[in-house]
């Protein structure tokens, strides 16, 4: 027995010494970590996510309570340390956070849709769900979707105990682009400027290949999308998607050195002042998902899905929603067009060829008349041609004095309105003058589209915010403006001298992330009811007409004039009566922003390739990267007259094109 105590009390006693000597080794090393953490900056928890093709790599990180995201492509940096987090009316999600766990899955799906670049999409990405846990003990969830060029990023929340809704006060995410990078965007606008206090309505100029330091035109930012020049390493596009009445619009901030862009929300004044500028949130909820597209070249920003791949579709199309053309009387004829017998001629115009729809624009309520316009709707009808008519989207956020106003921003009225349309064979609106991107505008939105959708109705946004996925999560959405667009050629010769440079640009910008509503290929070749006057466009008509189909939208405006049947050559008529406005798939081919565009659509089993020239000099292009095509339609300069012919010939795949001086080319 005593040996056996005097035994026992010596392995208590070396117990205790290798205890004490273990203690005092986590001491050394705790100290050695804390030495480490104030000489680098922080201990952080590192976990990445690959891309299928193991080309893109996402980093996060978190460092001194802050987390962080950085992006490589192709072992290349492409966005550097930035920050990641958001504040909240419940606490702070930006400081004090502590690594709880990351979840990675894979994702293999595919879906089908109308009206976008493609009709089927197969959507592969792998994803990372990283959590931090904040001061207050509430966690978030930083979810990361890693395609082969496309990242998608959101904020994840659950509800809290009794915690069941949140007001996001403001939102860190950064984009810290490197050094060099060169900027091609349009600035947010002051609120309640411009024509009728309707501002802002994304209808600001683009300046490319600018300075990252240079600051915006109104000191507020940049609007969606914002494509970045990442030297020779590549290129990156910035957007947003899966925007709805359950949160804000938002946009870039100014840049700065020390962090890089940040998401900015809407300003105090939009909407007239009405509304709050932050974003409630019911719980558990997210926040929209903000998309970064990454390739070393242009061709993954052009054909890229990410605005529809990571969202879903909100209702069921009520009817088989028809894209098609549509001819537009007030772009050359204006407000003086708004009458029954020139709405007569548009009807016409559009059935000799072979156009689905006629828009009838703002004041046809008291210039035609309720009465009347059944009666066109019904001579249209008869002609294969259903009416579009526009509306004014509210009558207390700004100053727009067009009708019918009052009849889109409040359920009672609108169901009326749209009872009444369908009732007449009304297939479609066009909703204007908007008024910002705070949460209840976002909402209204999304209230008139699923309301248009009981009644069988698309519907285009003029004087808006930019689509967010829009075409995905709302089957009878068509498209929206959202860009300083056709009108503004009508306008001034300013503007007409910057189309070819506009219609070169947003195919890798503004409609690469949306659809957009240009608002018509212009075949008159003055500005002019009579074609003759005021001032002469400056594109060819070749150049008019392939930006139809550069242009994505499944309702395209083809703003021919009733004069033009007589004075556009058979060739040119031929080519505009088979433009088609939906499509399986799209391909670029080469380009550079603001200055040329080649690119190949496919609608069915027939390619439609092409080209539109923005310089003053004549470009070739390789015909290796064509599709296969039969027919190809150029132009040919002509002694007598500044304006190119254009000649049918036969294409054989390889040839060389030459696109003339702000003209066009079509292989199809």
């Amino acid at each position: 027995m005593v040996a056996t105590d005097v035994k026992s009390v010596a392995i208590i006693v070396i117990i205790h010494l290798l205890f004490c000597k273990f203690a005092e080794m986590k001491k050394i090393l705790a100290t050695a970590m804390m030495a480490l953490s104030t000489a680098t900056g922080a201990w952080a928890e590192r976990v990445e996510v690959v891309s299928p093709n193991g080309k893109l790599v996402v980093v996060v990180e978190d460092i001194d309570g802050r987390a962080f995201y950085k992006v490589e492509y192709d072992g290349k940096e492409m966005v550097g340390k930035s920050r990641l987090g958001l504040t909240a009316n419940i606490g702070s999600f930006a400081e004090g956070l502590e690594y709880v766990n990351s979840v990675t899955a894979a994702i293999d799906e595919e879906y089908t849709m109308r009206g976008t670049k493609a009709s089927k999409v197969g959507y592969r990405a792998n994803q990372l769900k990283t959590t931090y846990r904040n001061g207050d003990g509430k966690e978030m969830t930083v979810t990361i979707n890693v395609a082969d060029n496309d990242i998608a990023l959101r904020y994840e929340f659950p509800t809290y105990g009794d915690t069941a809704c949140m007001v996001v006060e403001s939102e860190l995410t950064a984009f810290n682009l490197p050094e060099g990078t060169t900027t091609f965007l349009t600035p947010q606008s002051d609120a309640m400027i411009g024509w009728m206090r309707t501002k802002p309505s994304y209808e600001e100029i683009y300046t490319p290949d600018a300075e990252m330091a240079a600051r915006s035109q109104y000191g507020h930012g940049y609007t969606f999308p914002c494509l970045f020049h990442v030297g020779d390493k590549g290129w990156v596009l910035v957007s947003e998607t899966g925007v709805d009445g359950r949160y804000v619009g938002s946009h870039l901030s100014d840049y700065n050195a020390d962090g890089g862009y940040t998401i900015a929300f809407p300003m105090e004044g939009e909407a007239n002042g009405w509304g709050s500028t932050t974003a409630g949130v019911a719980l558990p909820g997210a926040t929209p998902w903000r998309t970064l597209t990454v390739g070393s070249d242009l061709k993954p920003i052009v054909e890229t899905t990410i605005p529809f791949d990571v969202v879903e579709p909100k209702y069921e199309a009520s009817t088989d929603y028809k894209g098609g053309r549509y001819t537009w009387s007030w772009l050359i004829w204006q407000d003086e067009s708004i009458n029954y017998s020139d709405q007569v001629e548009f009807v016409d115009l559009a059935g000799e060829m072979g156009y689905e729809y006629v828009l009838v624009d703002n004041w046809w309520d008291s210039r035609i008349g309720r009465d009347s316009i059944e009666i066109l709707s019904k001579y249209a009808r008869e002609k294969g041609v259903s009416l579009l008519l526009w509306y004014n989207s509210n009558g207390y956020e700004n100053d727009a004095p067009q009708t019918p106003k009052n009849r889109m921003n409040t359920s009672m009225a609108r169901r009326e309105e749209m009872e009444w349309l369908r009732s007449i064979g009304v297939k479609g609106i066009k909703v204007d003058f908007f008024a910002g991107d705070k949460q209840h505008t976002m909402q209204l939105y999304e209230d008139i589209l699923a309301d248009a959708n009981d009644y069988g109705l698309q519907v285009v946004f003029h004087g808006c915010t930019l689509p967010r996925g829009w075409e995905r999560m709302y089957p009878n959405y068509v498209a929206s403006e959202a860009v300083l667009a056709s009108e503004n050629v009508s306008f001034t010769e300013y503007h007409t001298a910057r189309e070819p440079f506009d219609l070169t640009l947003h195919p890798f910008c503004r409609n690469a992330v949306g659809a957009m509503d240009w608002g018509g290929t212009i075949m008159n070749r003055f500005l002019s009811k009579d074609n003759k006057s005021r001032h002469a466009r400056q594109t060819t008509d070749l150049f008019e007409i392939a930006s139809a189909i550069s242009i994505q939208t499944s309702v395209q405006c083809i703003a021919m004039q009733p004069n033009n049947l007589e004075e556009l050559s058979e060739t040119e008529l031929e080519l505009l009566k088979q433009l088609p406005t939906t499509w399986d798939e799209t391909r670029f081919i080469e380009g550079y922003p603001g200055k040329y565009v080649v690119m190949a659509r496919r609608h069915g089993d027939r390619w439609y390739t092409v080209g539109l020239n923005a310089t003053d000099e004549t470009i070739t292009i390789r015909g290796e990267a064509i599709p296969a095509g039969e027919t190809l339609y150029k132009e040919k300069a002509q002694k007598k007259s500044p304006w190119p012919e254009v000649v049918k010939t036969t294409y054989k795949q390889g040839d060389k094109i030459e696109i003339l001086p702000r003209g066009g080319m079509v292989v199809l």
